[in-house]
């Protein structure tokens, strides 16, 4: 299984979009916890890292999904500590579901200015930061229409772009994907991040899913944390296109 190193070098499998996809499934249909604490724990951190980022406008990229989810979660926690926040929308808010949703509802209570229509490319080369939360690990096939749209905005703008999870488009082949400068990654790094990682910065967020979880999905894990809601990742060889095959036992 190939592994990236944490800044203590602790190695830290990275997964497949399947492998992934087991993970979720025995989280939302066997041991918890719920989609929404899930998405607040990703929000909130995402939140911290743009805060780290810039003091000035931040453009949160959204779409429906988990990943949008947790963008827009982290719009509102951005708004509520006083940043000027924009959230560009890939469709109508009318059209959002389930958890992303019920995010946007809440969103809409605080100041933060919500794009619906608009492609709002001024937007983004004015902002202090673009937060990409269109699209997760789990993309099939190229990205189209708007998000596609807002995608090349952002890789046209001169502003740095924070990505959640993955750069929105990274595993579609072929099509555009976001140019991301640091990436935020949650519970467990992605294979598709290995050919790219040694470019950017890459973190790691704690959206709070127990041991079992990976114990039923057949992954070796021990959390890396240590009291941390994210730890910074980094690739064991560039030679190995960005992370390492690791065997459990051997020194690191």
């Amino acid at each position: 299984m190939p592994f990236f190193l944490t800044d203590r070098g602790q190695p830290v499998p990275a997964v497949t979009t399947g492998e992934m996809r087991a993970v979720d499934r025995i989280v939302v249909e066997e041991v918890g916890p719920e989609l929404l604490q899930m998405m607040e724990n990703a929000g909130r951190t995402l939140a911290g890292l743009a805060r780290e980022r810039t003091d000035d406008t931040v453009v949160v990229l959204a779409s429906d999904g988990g990943n949008g989810g947790g963008g827009l979660c982290a719009a509102r926690d951005l708004s509520n500590h006083g940043w000027d926040v924009q959230v560009v929308l890939d469709r109508a808010g009318t059209e959002l579901t389930g958890a992303a949703a019920t995010q946007y509802r809440v969103l809409q209570g605080t100041d933060a200015a919500l794009r619906e229509r608009d492609h709002g490319r001024a937007a983004l080369d004015e902002a202090g930061l673009v937060v990409d939360a269109l699209v997760g690990y789990g993309l099939d096939g190229a990205l189209r229409g708007r998000a596609r749209d807002l995608v090349e905005a952002a890789n046209a703008a001169s502003t740095p772009v924070l990505s959640l999870d993955v750069p929105s488009g990274v595993d579609a082949t072929p099509g555009v994907a976001v140019d991301a400068d640091v990436v935020l990654t949650l519970a467990l790094p992605k294979t598709g991040l290995g050919a790219t990682a040694a470019e950017r910065e890459l973190w790691l967020a704690d959206i709070g899913i127990p041991a079992e979880v990976y114990r039923r999905a057949g992954v070796e894990y021990d959390q890396p944390f240590s009291g941390d809601v994210r730890v910074r990742l980094r690739p064991d060889s560039p030679d190995a296109g960005g992370i390492s095959v690791y065997k459990r036992g051997e020194s690191c």
